[in-house]
């Protein structure tokens, strides 16, 4: 499934669906790159939204599902990691 994110814009309540469905989760924050396994009960809600929310409280772009994995922001080892390049 495709969504164009100038049309939908996804809150908090599907941006944490989408990234709870995921196995695995990159977040691009700055030069950093964090990697969450959504397996780990560690990782909470607002933990999540903190980093999946950009300052509009929509989906920070761009962000990109593939499979089980799922990016949020650019960072290019991230797109590498994802898609096996």
């Amino acid at each position: 499934m495709l969504t164009d994110a100038r049309k939908v814009k996804l809150g908090a309540d599907d941006a944490l669906a989408l990234a709870r469905d995921s196995r695995e989760l990159y977040v691009a924050r700055g030069k950093k790159l964090l990697h969450f396994r959504m397996d780990d009960d560690s990782v909470n809600d607002e933990e999540l939204l903190s980093v999946l929310l950009g300052r509009s409280g929509t989906l920070r772009a761009p962000a990109i599902r593939v499979g089980e994995k799922m990016v949020v922001g650019f960072h290019a080892d991230a797109y590498t990691k994802v898609l096996d390049v």
